[in-house]
Protein backbone atom coordinates (compact mmCIF):
# COMPACT_ATOMS: atom_id res chain seq x y z
CA UNK A 1 0.00 0.00 0.00
CA UNK A 2 2.79 2.41 0.88
CA UNK A 3 4.68 1.51 -2.31
CA UNK A 4 1.54 2.14 -4.38
CA UNK A 5 1.08 5.53 -2.74
CA UNK A 6 4.69 6.47 -3.43
CA UNK A 7 4.44 5.36 -7.08
CA UNK A 8 1.22 7.30 -7.51
CA UNK A 9 2.77 10.37 -5.91
CA UNK A 10 5.83 10.08 -8.18
CA UNK A 11 3.64 9.89 -11.32
CA UNK A 12 1.60 12.88 -10.17
CA UNK A 13 4.75 14.92 -9.59
CA UNK A 14 6.09 14.02 -13.03
CA UNK A 15 2.79 15.08 -14.64
CA UNK A 16 2.90 18.40 -12.82
CA UNK A 17 6.50 18.96 -13.87
CA UNK A 18 5.65 18.26 -17.52
CA UNK A 19 2.63 20.57 -17.40
CA UNK A 20 4.69 23.34 -15.81
CA UNK A 21 7.46 23.01 -18.38
CA UNK A 22 4.98 22.94 -21.27
CA UNK A 23 3.16 26.00 -19.90
CA UNK A 24 6.40 27.95 -19.45
CA UNK A 25 7.71 27.18 -22.95
CA UNK A 26 4.31 27.95 -24.51
CA UNK A 27 3.99 31.30 -22.76
CA UNK A 28 7.57 32.28 -23.59
CA UNK A 29 7.02 31.31 -27.25
CA UNK A 30 3.82 33.37 -27.41
CA UNK A 31 5.56 36.36 -25.87
CA UNK A 32 8.43 36.05 -28.37
CA UNK A 33 5.95 35.77 -31.21
CA UNK A 34 3.98 38.77 -30.01
CA UNK A 35 7.19 40.73 -29.50
CA UNK A 36 8.38 39.84 -33.01
CA UNK A 37 5.03 41.01 -34.47
CA UNK A 38 5.19 44.28 -32.57
CA UNK A 39 8.82 44.76 -33.61
CA UNK A 40 7.89 44.24 -37.27
CA UNK A 41 5.14 46.85 -36.87
CA UNK A 42 7.81 49.10 -35.31
CA UNK A 43 5.75 49.54 -32.15
CA UNK A 44 8.60 48.20 -29.97
CA UNK A 45 12.28 47.66 -30.51
CA UNK A 46 13.92 44.21 -30.83
CA UNK A 47 15.67 44.88 -27.52
CA UNK A 48 12.33 45.34 -25.78
CA UNK A 49 11.17 42.04 -27.26
CA UNK A 50 14.19 40.20 -25.82
CA UNK A 51 13.87 42.02 -22.48
CA UNK A 52 10.22 40.99 -22.22
CA UNK A 53 11.11 37.36 -22.84
CA UNK A 54 13.82 37.46 -20.15
CA UNK A 55 11.52 39.15 -17.63
CA UNK A 56 8.82 36.58 -18.28
CA UNK A 57 11.36 33.78 -17.73
CA UNK A 58 12.31 35.35 -14.40
CA UNK A 59 8.65 35.64 -13.44
CA UNK A 60 7.95 31.99 -14.19
CA UNK A 61 11.10 30.67 -12.44
CA UNK A 62 9.47 30.51 -8.95
CA UNK A 63 6.68 28.34 -10.39
CA UNK A 64 9.23 25.87 -11.77
CA UNK A 65 11.06 25.88 -8.43
CA UNK A 66 7.82 25.21 -6.55
CA UNK A 67 6.94 22.31 -8.82
CA UNK A 68 10.48 20.91 -8.53
CA UNK A 69 10.36 20.94 -4.71
CA UNK A 70 6.84 19.52 -4.58
CA UNK A 71 8.22 15.97 -4.43
CA UNK A 72 10.01 16.56 -1.13
CA UNK A 73 6.96 18.29 0.30
CA UNK A 74 4.66 15.45 -0.77
CA UNK A 75 6.97 12.77 0.67
CA UNK A 76 7.29 14.68 3.96
CA UNK A 77 3.53 15.08 4.20
CA UNK A 78 2.96 11.37 3.52
CA UNK A 79 5.57 10.42 6.13
CA UNK A 80 3.95 12.74 8.67
CA UNK A 81 0.55 11.15 8.03
CA UNK A 82 1.97 7.62 8.35
CA UNK A 83 3.70 8.58 11.60
CA UNK A 84 0.42 9.91 12.96
CA UNK A 85 -1.35 6.70 12.00
CA UNK A 86 1.40 4.63 13.62
CA UNK A 87 1.18 6.58 16.88
CA UNK A 88 -2.59 6.07 16.92
CA UNK A 89 -2.25 2.31 16.38
CA UNK A 90 0.50 1.75 18.99
CA UNK A 91 -0.83 2.39 22.50
CA UNK A 92 1.06 4.56 24.94
CA UNK A 93 3.53 2.74 27.13
CA UNK A 94 2.20 1.46 30.41
CA UNK A 95 3.28 3.47 33.41
CA UNK A 96 5.20 1.42 35.95
CA UNK A 97 5.36 2.00 39.66
CA UNK A 98 8.75 3.28 40.73
CA UNK A 99 10.97 0.60 42.23
CA UNK A 100 13.62 1.07 44.89
CA UNK A 101 17.13 1.87 43.74
CA UNK A 102 18.73 -1.39 42.52
CA UNK A 103 21.59 -3.02 44.38
CA UNK A 104 22.91 -4.88 41.33
CA UNK A 105 21.75 -8.48 41.86
CA UNK A 106 21.36 -9.97 38.38
CA UNK A 107 19.59 -13.17 37.35
CA UNK A 108 19.10 -14.62 33.87
CA UNK A 109 16.46 -17.33 33.51
CA UNK A 110 16.70 -19.37 30.28
CA UNK A 111 17.10 -16.20 28.24
CA UNK A 112 16.57 -16.37 24.48
CA UNK A 113 17.30 -13.28 22.38
CA UNK A 114 16.76 -12.40 18.72
CA UNK A 115 17.56 -9.14 16.92
CA UNK A 116 14.53 -6.84 16.74
CA UNK A 117 12.28 -7.70 13.81
CA UNK A 118 13.41 -11.32 13.55
CA UNK A 119 12.62 -14.61 15.27
CA UNK A 120 16.05 -16.17 14.77
CA UNK A 121 17.48 -16.64 18.24
CA UNK A 122 21.13 -15.64 18.62
CA UNK A 123 21.15 -16.34 22.37
CA UNK A 124 19.65 -19.67 23.38
CA UNK A 125 18.67 -20.52 26.91
CA UNK A 126 21.38 -18.75 28.95
CA UNK A 127 20.94 -18.83 32.73
CA UNK A 128 23.19 -17.34 35.39
CA UNK A 129 23.12 -15.55 38.71
CA UNK A 130 25.46 -12.71 39.61
CA UNK A 131 25.24 -11.22 43.11
CA UNK A 132 25.77 -7.51 43.61
CA UNK A 133 29.42 -6.50 43.63
CA UNK A 134 30.71 -9.44 41.59
CA UNK A 135 32.38 -9.25 38.18
CA UNK A 136 31.58 -11.53 35.24
CA UNK A 137 33.70 -12.00 32.15
CA UNK A 138 31.99 -13.21 28.97
CA UNK A 139 34.23 -14.77 26.33
CA UNK A 140 33.72 -16.72 23.15
CA UNK A 141 34.31 -16.59 19.41
CA UNK A 142 32.83 -13.90 17.19
CA UNK A 143 29.08 -14.16 16.50
CA UNK A 144 28.54 -16.30 19.59
CA UNK A 145 25.84 -13.96 20.97
CA UNK A 146 27.88 -12.03 23.54
CA UNK A 147 26.85 -8.51 22.50
CA UNK A 148 23.25 -9.62 21.97
CA UNK A 149 23.18 -10.99 25.51
CA UNK A 150 24.54 -7.67 26.81
CA UNK A 151 21.76 -5.76 25.05
CA UNK A 152 19.17 -8.07 26.58
CA UNK A 153 20.67 -7.62 30.06
CA UNK A 154 20.35 -3.86 29.66
CA UNK A 155 16.80 -4.15 28.35
CA UNK A 156 17.75 -2.66 24.96
CA UNK A 157 16.54 -5.80 23.16
CA UNK A 158 13.49 -7.69 24.40
CA UNK A 159 13.83 -11.39 25.08
CA UNK A 160 12.07 -14.05 23.01
CA UNK A 161 11.77 -16.20 26.11
CA UNK A 162 13.05 -16.22 29.66
CA UNK A 163 13.61 -13.30 32.00
CA UNK A 164 16.38 -10.88 32.84
CA UNK A 165 15.92 -9.79 36.45
CA UNK A 166 17.60 -6.97 38.32
CA UNK A 167 17.07 -7.25 42.07
CA UNK A 168 14.32 -9.77 41.35
CA UNK A 169 12.32 -7.48 39.03
CA UNK A 170 12.00 -8.06 35.30
CA UNK A 171 14.30 -5.56 33.56
CA UNK A 172 11.33 -4.58 31.34
CA UNK A 173 9.36 -3.56 34.45
CA UNK A 174 11.79 -0.79 35.30
CA UNK A 175 11.02 2.73 34.15
CA UNK A 176 13.86 3.62 31.80
CA UNK A 177 14.26 7.10 33.25
CA UNK A 178 14.48 5.74 36.79
CA UNK A 179 16.86 2.92 35.86
CA UNK A 180 19.22 4.94 33.65
CA UNK A 181 21.30 6.58 36.41
CA UNK A 182 22.04 3.16 37.93
CA UNK A 183 23.29 1.55 34.72
CA UNK A 184 26.53 2.14 32.83
CA UNK A 185 27.16 0.84 29.32
CA UNK A 186 30.18 0.96 27.04
CA UNK A 187 29.29 -0.45 23.59
CA UNK A 188 31.73 -1.79 21.01
CA UNK A 189 31.32 1.28 18.81
CA UNK A 190 32.06 4.33 20.94
CA UNK A 191 29.61 7.12 20.15
CA UNK A 192 30.66 10.50 21.50
CA UNK A 193 28.47 13.50 20.80
CA UNK A 194 29.05 17.08 19.71
CA UNK A 195 29.91 18.95 22.87
CA UNK A 196 32.57 19.22 25.53
CA UNK A 197 34.25 16.27 27.21
CA UNK A 198 32.49 17.13 30.47
CA UNK A 199 29.11 17.10 28.68
CA UNK A 200 29.86 13.66 27.25
CA UNK A 201 30.93 12.26 30.61
CA UNK A 202 27.82 13.53 32.43
CA UNK A 203 25.63 12.24 29.56
CA UNK A 204 24.50 15.79 28.73
CA UNK A 205 22.63 16.03 32.00
CA UNK A 206 23.02 18.71 34.63
CA UNK A 207 26.82 18.99 34.97
CA UNK A 208 28.22 18.16 38.39
CA UNK A 209 31.93 19.02 38.41
CA UNK A 210 32.75 16.76 41.35
CA UNK A 211 31.04 13.71 39.86
CA UNK A 212 32.55 14.37 36.42
CA UNK A 213 36.07 14.50 37.85
CA UNK A 214 35.34 11.49 40.06
CA UNK A 215 34.20 9.48 37.01
CA UNK A 216 37.29 10.53 35.07
CA UNK A 217 39.54 9.51 37.96
CA UNK A 218 37.66 6.23 38.28
CA UNK A 219 38.29 5.54 34.59
CA UNK A 220 41.91 6.70 34.83
CA UNK A 221 41.54 9.53 32.28
CA UNK A 222 41.70 12.60 34.53
CA UNK A 223 45.37 13.32 33.78
CA UNK A 224 44.87 12.69 30.08
CA UNK A 225 41.96 15.16 29.94
CA UNK A 226 43.96 17.83 31.77
CA UNK A 227 46.65 17.62 29.06
CA UNK A 228 44.11 18.52 26.35
CA UNK A 229 44.08 22.17 25.15
CA UNK A 230 41.00 23.16 27.17
CA UNK A 231 40.81 20.28 29.61
CA UNK A 232 37.28 19.19 30.41
CA UNK A 233 35.93 22.04 28.25
CA UNK A 234 37.58 20.67 25.10
CA UNK A 235 34.90 20.44 22.43
CA UNK A 236 34.78 17.22 20.44
CA UNK A 237 32.62 16.08 17.54
CA UNK A 238 30.52 12.97 17.11
CA UNK A 239 33.54 11.05 15.82
CA UNK A 240 35.67 12.15 18.75
CA UNK A 241 37.42 15.06 17.03
CA UNK A 242 41.18 14.86 17.44
CA UNK A 243 40.98 12.07 20.03
CA UNK A 244 42.55 8.72 19.27
CA UNK A 245 40.56 5.51 19.42
CA UNK A 246 42.00 4.65 22.83
CA UNK A 247 41.21 8.12 24.22
CA UNK A 248 37.64 7.92 22.96
CA UNK A 249 37.25 4.50 24.54
CA UNK A 250 38.55 5.69 27.90
CA UNK A 251 36.26 8.75 27.86
CA UNK A 252 33.41 6.37 27.01
CA UNK A 253 34.40 4.35 30.09
CA UNK A 254 34.28 7.52 32.22
CA UNK A 255 30.78 8.18 30.88
CA UNK A 256 29.76 4.61 31.73
CA UNK A 257 30.96 4.84 35.36
CA UNK A 258 29.55 8.36 35.88
CA UNK A 259 27.30 8.46 38.93
CA UNK A 260 28.58 5.16 40.37
CA UNK A 261 26.18 2.81 38.53
CA UNK A 262 25.08 -0.38 40.25
CA UNK A 263 25.29 -2.37 36.99
CA UNK A 264 28.15 -1.79 34.57
CA UNK A 265 28.26 -3.56 31.17
CA UNK A 266 31.38 -3.16 29.03
CA UNK A 267 31.49 -4.60 25.51
CA UNK A 268 35.09 -4.99 24.30
CA UNK A 269 36.37 -2.09 26.48
CA UNK A 270 40.00 -2.84 25.57
CA UNK A 271 39.69 -3.18 21.78
CA UNK A 272 41.53 0.12 21.14
CA UNK A 273 43.88 0.06 24.12
CA UNK A 274 47.58 -0.73 24.22
CA UNK A 275 49.13 -2.75 27.05
CA UNK A 276 49.48 0.32 29.31
CA UNK A 277 45.87 1.31 28.66
CA UNK A 278 44.68 -2.21 29.35
CA UNK A 279 46.52 -2.28 32.67
CA UNK A 280 44.84 1.02 33.57
CA UNK A 281 41.50 -0.52 32.57
CA UNK A 282 42.08 -3.44 34.95
CA UNK A 283 42.84 -0.97 37.75
CA UNK A 284 39.75 1.07 36.88
CA UNK A 285 37.53 -2.02 37.03
CA UNK A 286 38.96 -2.88 40.42
CA UNK A 287 38.10 0.61 41.69
CA UNK A 288 34.55 0.29 40.36
CA UNK A 289 34.19 -3.16 41.91
CA UNK A 290 35.33 -1.87 45.31
CA UNK A 291 32.35 0.49 45.28
CA UNK A 292 29.98 -2.48 45.08
CA UNK A 293 29.03 -2.30 41.40
CA UNK A 294 28.13 -5.44 39.48
CA UNK A 295 30.37 -5.64 36.41
CA UNK A 296 29.98 -7.55 33.14
CA UNK A 297 32.89 -7.45 30.69
CA UNK A 298 32.80 -8.90 27.17
CA UNK A 299 36.28 -9.42 25.80
CA UNK A 300 38.54 -11.41 23.52
CA UNK A 301 41.69 -10.55 25.46
CA UNK A 302 42.71 -12.22 28.70
CA UNK A 303 44.40 -9.42 30.68
CA UNK A 304 41.12 -7.79 31.64
CA UNK A 305 39.87 -11.11 33.07
CA UNK A 306 42.25 -10.78 36.03
CA UNK A 307 39.67 -9.05 38.21
CA UNK A 308 36.70 -11.22 37.24
CA UNK A 309 34.99 -13.46 39.78
CA UNK A 310 33.08 -15.59 37.29
CA UNK A 311 33.42 -16.55 33.67
CA UNK A 312 30.83 -17.35 31.02
CA UNK A 313 32.03 -19.06 27.84
CA UNK A 314 29.62 -18.79 24.92
CA UNK A 315 29.50 -20.57 21.59
CA UNK A 316 26.75 -20.50 18.96
CA UNK A 317 24.50 -18.54 21.30
CA UNK A 318 24.70 -21.07 24.13
CA UNK A 319 26.51 -21.13 27.46
CA UNK A 320 29.34 -23.58 26.95
CA UNK A 321 30.66 -23.15 30.49
CA UNK A 322 29.80 -20.95 33.48
CA UNK A 323 31.14 -20.70 37.00
CA UNK A 324 34.00 -19.32 39.11
CA UNK A 325 36.78 -18.03 36.89
CA UNK A 326 39.51 -20.39 38.03
CA UNK A 327 37.28 -23.45 37.66
CA UNK A 328 36.17 -22.48 34.16
CA UNK A 329 39.73 -21.73 33.05
CA UNK A 330 40.94 -25.04 34.48
CA UNK A 331 38.13 -26.85 32.67
CA UNK A 332 38.97 -25.15 29.38
CA UNK A 333 42.66 -25.95 29.83
CA UNK A 334 41.83 -29.59 30.49
CA UNK A 335 39.63 -29.78 27.40
CA UNK A 336 42.39 -28.26 25.26
CA UNK A 337 44.93 -30.75 26.59
CA UNK A 338 42.53 -33.63 25.94
CA UNK A 339 41.89 -32.39 22.41
CA UNK A 340 45.63 -32.18 21.66
CA UNK A 341 46.13 -35.71 23.02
Amino acid sequence: EISACLVGSEMCIRDRTSISKTFRITVQSLILGLGALLALQQEISPGMMIAGSLLLGRALAPIDLLVGTWKGFSVARAQYERLGQLLEVIPAGKEHMSLPAPQGNLQLEQVMVAPPGTRNAVVKGVSLELPAGEALGIVGPSASGKSSLARAILGIWPTLAGKVRLDGADIAAWDRGDLGPYVGYLPQDIELFDGSISDNICRFGEPDAEQIVAAARMAGVHEMILRLPEGYDTVIGGAGGTLSGGQRQRIGLARAVYGNPRLLVLDEPNSNLDDAGERELVSALQRVKEQGSTIIVITHRTMVLQGMDKLLVMKDGQALSYGPKDEVLASLTGQSAAARA
